[in-house]
């Protein structure tokens, strides 16, 4: 069997990475299309009766001043995976360019990538957020995301150059560099292709930590200046006393859909370790 048609015959064997993609890819599709759906396309407007609780009209309520809570989630949910991809991605390039980088060429270079790393290592990442979206006046998911790739790669890029630095020894890798390939063919022909289950892995646990991160941001009220997000919604419940009122379907779905996200990817990820790991595979 090759090995693609191996992990694809575990994979569709494994209940913790079916659940967890679906679960994944049913927020996915929900904040892709909902907002389509709808017929109001502010989710911040003032549509209904103020601080209603769900019914036929308005599925998950509305709030204290009447705005759709339905409306607001599913616009949050979109930005929220925005703000996940844009900050994993990114976090997920840089950690490679300087695991591959770092592993690979080793020396001098090592040296300096690994200082460099471990001081952006050291750095209070979320202090550091914190001062920069406090004295920026207009913020948004996308620059949101930028600062927090700009922030949690350190990581990654660590783990990857161990990773590189076990593998630049291998025969294949000897065989390609007498035959005169250059340092990044070698890296994106022969090492990246034999840890492209780890880089995946690894992309997903940077953008649970992502989402995470821009939750606690805007959950303090340095999150997007425009828009909503779940953290955004968190923030205006507790605000605006959502809990003291009674008004559990103002803050229950943002923070249900946050905790979603962050499990369904970690029951993924926990999953694709069992796929790709012959050692926990379950006959």
């Amino acid at each position: 069997m090759k090995p693609g048609g191996e992990w694809l015959h575990y994979a569709v064997r494994n209940p913790k990475l079916l659940i967890g993609s679906f679960l994944v890819l049913v927020l996915l599709a929900t904040g892709l299309i909902g907002p389509v759906l709808l017929d109001n396309g502010d989710p911040n407007e003032y549509v209904g009766p103020q601080a209603s609780p769900p019914d036929g009209t308005y599925w998950m309520g509305t709030t204290t001043f009447g705005q759709d809570v339905y409306a607001q989630f599913v616009h949050g949910l979109r930005a929220t995976f925005l703000v996940g991809v844009v900050g994993g991605a990114i976090a997920a390039v840089i950690a490679m360019l300087v695991g591959f980088l770092a592993g690979y060429r080793g020396g001098l270079v090592d040296e300096v990538l690994t200082m460099l790393t471990n001081v952006v290592l050291v750095i209070p990442a979320l202090a550091v957020l914190l001062i920069i979206n406090a004295y920026m006046g207009v913020r948004s998911v996308a620059v949101q995301g930028l600062f927090i790739g700009l922030t949690s790669w350190p990581w990654a890029a660590r783990a990857i150059r161990a990773q590189t630095f076990s593998l630049r020894t291998r025969e294949f890798v000897d065989l390609a560099r007498l035959s005169g390939s250059g340092t990044w063919r070698i890296v994106f022909r022969e090492i990246a292709p034999n840890m492209s289950s780890y880089l995946f892995m690894m992309f997903i646990l940077l953008f649970g930590g992502a989402v995470l991160i821009a939750s606690s941001l805007d959950f303090i009220g340095l999150g997007p200046t425009e828009g909503v997000s779940l953290g955004l919604m968190l923030q205006s419940a507790q605000q605006w006393s959502a809990l003291q009122l009674g008004m559990w379907w103002w803050f229950i779905p943002p923070g249900a859909g946050i905790t979603a996200i962050v499990g369904a990817l970690y029951v993924a990820n926990v999953g694709l370790d069992e796929v790709f790991n012959p050692k926990l595979r379950e006959s």
